[in-house]
C-alpha cells in the first residue's frame, strides 16, 4: 500500500507554507547583505567575506549543543520565536539605511545574531518517551558525532556536502564584488545569476526520484557528480558578453546536482538514523556543512585580499569539481535502494542485525 501523501495533512501545509515564506526571507537577506555592503558602504573582498563568515559561524560555535537542545524542545515554539527574533533583526537594517546610519557594523551585528537564531531550524522528530541511555549533554553530542563520522556512507554524504558547500561560499562571497565594482554589472544581474543556480537546484530536486527510480540511489549520487561537478569549472569564466551565460550554464548544472543530492542524501540520512537521534544527525551535519560555509566565507575574503577576486572563483570551481569524490568512492554508490525505515542503527559488519521495535497498540 503507498503511503498517504503529507499535503493531505493540515500540519504539514501550514508548515510547508510557513518554511517556504521563511526562506524566502532568509534568500532576500542572503543577496541583501553583501549587496549593502559592497553598494552602500564601499566593502572590499576582506570585509564581504567577513560579513559572509558572520552569518554561519554560530554553527561552528554552538551547532553541535543545538540539536541536543531541540530534541527536548517542543519544535513548533522554537520555530515561532525564531521567526519572530529575525524579523526583528533584518528589519533594522532598512530602517538604519532610511535614516542615513547604516554601517558595516550594524550588518555584522545582524548576520551573526540572525545565523545564532537559525540554529534552531535544526530539525528532528519528537524524541521518544522511554529514559535516554545518557543524558548528559556532552555524551549526546559524541553519540550523534559517532552515528556520522563513524558510519562510511554518512560520512561520504558529509564530507561531499562540506566540500560542495566550501566551493560554494568561495565564489557566492566575491560575485558581489565582481558583478558590481569590477564588472559593472547591476544588482539586478546578480541577483538574476544568482535565480539561474536557484532554477538548477529545483530542478535537481525536482528530478532526483525519477533518476534514482531509474538509475538507481546511490548510482545517481556518484555517476550524477562525475557527470555533473566538473561544471563548477566554467564558474570562473565570468565575464561580459558570451562568458556570463557560459558561467551561468555551469553555475545551473552544479546547482542542478547540488539539488539531487540534497534530496536523495537528506533521504538516506534520514532512513540511516533512528528517532532518538535525528535531531543530533541533522545537528552534526548543520555543524559539518554550515561550518564549511563559515570557513569558505572567511577563506574567499582572505584570497580576495590577497590573490583577487578572479583567483579565488577558480579556487571555488575546483572545490566544485572535485566534492562528488567523497560518494563516488564510497559505498554509497552502489545502494540500489533506501535501506528500511527504522528505529535502531543498522548493524556494523559482523554484528548482529537489532530487533524492529513493535509498534505500539491503538
Amino acid at each position: 500500500m503507498q503511503p498517504e501523501s503529507p499535503w493531505r495533512t493540515a500540519d504539514f501545509r501550514a508548515l510547508f507554507a510557513a518554511t517556504a515564506l521563511s526562506q524566502l526571507g532568509t534568500n532576500i537577506g542572503y543577496v541583501a547583505l553583501p549587496l549593502s555592503a559592497v553598494a552602500a558602504l564601499d566593502a572590499g573582498p576582506g570585509q564581504v567575506g567577513a560579513l559572509a563568515t558572520l552569518g554561519t559561524l554560530a554553527f561552528l560555535l554552538i551547532g553541535l549543543p543545538a540539536g541536543a537542545w531541540v530534541d527536548r524542545m517542543r519544535h513548533r515554539r522554537v520555530l515561532i520565536a525564531a521567526d519572530l527574533a529575525r524579523t526583528v533583526l533584518f528589519a533594522s537594517i532598512p530602517l538604519a539605511w532610511w535614516l542615513d546610519a547604516l554601517t558595516l557594523g550594524q550588518l555584522y551585528a545582524v548576520a551573526h545574531l540572525a545565523s545564532a537564531v537559525q540554529l534552531v531550524f535544526v530539525r528532528g522528530k519528537e524524541a521518544p518517551s522511554g529514559p535516554a541511555r545518557d543524558t548528559g549533554l556532552a555524551a549526546q553530542i559524541a553519540e550523534g558525532l559517532r552515528h556520522v563520522l563513524g558510519d562510511r556512507e554518512l560520512c561520504a554524504l558529509a564530507l561531499t556536502g562540506a566540500l560542495t558547500n566550501h566551493g560554494s561560499q568561495l565564489v557566492n562571497t566575491m560575485l558581489p564584488i565582481l558583478f558590481v565594482q569590477e564588472l559593472g554589472l547591476s544588482a539586478g544581474a546578480l541577483g538574476l545569476y544568482w535565480a539561474a543556480g536557484g532554477v538548477g537546484l529545483l530542478l535537481g530536486a525536482r528530478c532526483a526520484r525519477p533518476l534514482a527510480a531509474r538509475l538507481g540511489h546511490g548510482r545517481t549520487l556518484g555517476l550524477g557528480g562525475l557527470v555533473l561537478a566538473p561544471a563548477g569549472l566554467l564558474v570562473p569564466l565570468i565575464g561580459p558578453g558570451p562568458w556570463l551565460w557560459i558561467a551561468g550554464a555551469g553555475w545551473t548544472l552544479a546547482m542542478f546536482k547540488t539539488g539531487v543530492d540534497n534530496v536523495l542524501g537528506v533521504s538516506l540520512r534520514q532512513r540511516m538514523t533512528p528517532d532518538n537521534l535525528l535531531g543530533r544527525m541533522n545537528a552534526t551535519f548543520r555543524f559539518l556543512l554550515t561550518g564549511a560555509l563559515a570557513i569558505g566565507a572567511a577563506v574567499s575574503g582572505l584570497l580576495g585580499e590577497l590573490a583577487g577576486v578572479r583567483a579565488t572563483l577558480w579556487v571555488g570551481g575546483a572545490f566544485l569539481a572535485v566534492a562528488f569524490l567523497p560518494v563516488f568512492l564510497s559505498p554509497v554508490r552502489t545502494r540500489r535502494e533506501l535501506p528500511r525505515q527504522h528505529t535502531e542503527p543498522e548493524p556494523r559488519a559482523g554484528e548482529p542485525e537489532p530487533k524492529l521495535r513493535e509498534p505500539e497498540p491503538k
